[in-house]
């Protein structure tokens, strides 16, 4: 029995593979006629999720007004949030699953120093962005990377600030840090032991902790025999809580100073009140619901009547973020691709928010938007400014 002939099969099968290449290779990956395809890893259901979910929403938000009005120069974001709930095997899963089965254009508000870290390598690979992600750690901008683009006043630069400020204005003396085992609480010692070490100055004491630690009952004990006048924490909301009310329940009011990742409004309404007293260093300051600014009272009014409870300044970070990226969308045009997305990027010059957060710019030589960083104080179960005006150091 003869068998036919298989040339004809394998010329189409060249044909077909090689118009499949000529095509990918003309196209732009996370871009077609009609749409931009863009990610986000982040805790929606772990310890960290007061501050994921309200990111995320306002981040959705932002997209799905734009994308009512028709989108950008006809296209419409499909925006694709994978749950990597603050844990390290979730986030490697959840960006290689946006990568590699959602081929999207960039990455925005990707969550965790420690999680950015380990993703990062992975997006650049296939040369996807990692725009804004929701950690202020300096490898979020440095070294210099084109596909790197920070958002926030960096923990090294908002604890330099911070302990500057009360050693200076409020005489402390003896400092010492509780901070997360991680890149995170790294971050937050590096800052404060530098900004000691200018002064001429030590850690009196220090501890270190899980995010999933409970009982703080033998750490804040330790640090309360070193005699310390402040203490630093490098903790995010859960583990802030949880100090501070085993602080106040052996009766030990030492003063506590936070970063922007203790800056939550779950912390300063805290059942107890534990928080009163409590600072936090911040790189812009939360505008509450009832802000008499028209443009925030709009924006909080429509974001709770979408999800259901009041924005946090997470969620008010994730709404700059995602309307300074718009625009940059924009100004890049039709003919969206990397590079046109990176110079757009690139020429944006003091970018205003309606929360009148820190003007933030970048360049060609820059991809880090601010570096203003603020003290704010709990009063009365609400964040209060210290200072309107930035701290340095």
């Amino acid at each position: 029995m003869k068998l036919p002939s298989l040339r004809p099969l394998l010329v189409t099968a060249v044909f077909i593979t090689t118009f499949t290449i000529a095509a990918s290779a003309e196209g732009v990956r996370g871009v077609t006629d009609t749409e931009i395809v863009i990610g986000t890893i982040s805790d929606l259901s772990g310890v960290t999720s007061v501050q994921g979910v309200n990111n995320i929403d306002a981040i959705r938000m932002a997209f799905d007004d734009v994308n009512a009005k028709g989108g950008i120069h006809g296209r419409k974001i499909r925006y694709i949030v994978e749950d990597m709930q603050y844990l390290m095997p979730k986030a490697i899963e959840g960006i290689n699953k946006l990568l590699n089965r959602d081929d999207i254009f960039f990455a925005i508000a990707n969550d965790g120093t420690s999680m950015n870290n380990a993703v990062m390598p992975l997006m650049f690979a296939k040369n996807v962005p990692n725009v804004f992600p929701l950690s202020p750690a300096r490898p979020m901008y440095e070294p210099f990377n084109r596909l790197k683009f920070g958002f926030f006043a960096s923990y090294y630069d908002q604890m330099r600030a911070g302990t500057k400020y009360f050693v200076e204005h409020e005489g402390k003396k003896a400092v010492c840090i509780l901070y997360q085992q991680s890149d995170f609480g790294r971050e937050i010692r590096d800052g404060t032991v530098e900004q000691l070490g200018v002064m001429g100055m030590k850690l009196a004491g220090e501890a270190t902790d899980l995010p999933t630690d409970i009982d703080f009952n033998a750490t804040i004990a330790k640090l309360r025999g070193a005699n310390c006048d402040l203490l630093v924490l490098g903790t995010i909301v859960r583990d802030t809580v949880l100090i501070l009310q085993t602080a106040r329940k052996m009766g030990w009011n030492v003063d506590m100073v936070g970063q922007v990742a203790s800056y939550s409004t779950a912390v300063a309404e805290a059942p107890g009140n534990p928080a009163e007293g409590f600072y936090s260093m911040t790189p812009g300051l939360y505008a509450y619901p009832d802000d008499p600014r028209p443009a925030v009272q709009t924006f909080a009014r429509e974001f709770k009547e979408r999800f259901g409870f009041d924005v946090n300044y997470m969620g008010e970070t994730g709404y700059s973020a995602a309307q300074f990226v718009l625009t940059a969308l924009d100004k890049a045009g039709r003919d969206l691709n990397l590079d046109s997305f990176i110079a757009a990027m690139e020429s944006i010059r003091d970018h205003r928010d309606i929360f009148d957060s820190p003007p933030m710019s970048l360049s060609a030589m820059n991809h880090h938007a601010s570096n203003e960083a603020f003290l704010a104080v709990v009063r009365g179960g609400r964040w209060v400014a210290v200072d309107t005006k930035p701290l340095g150091y």
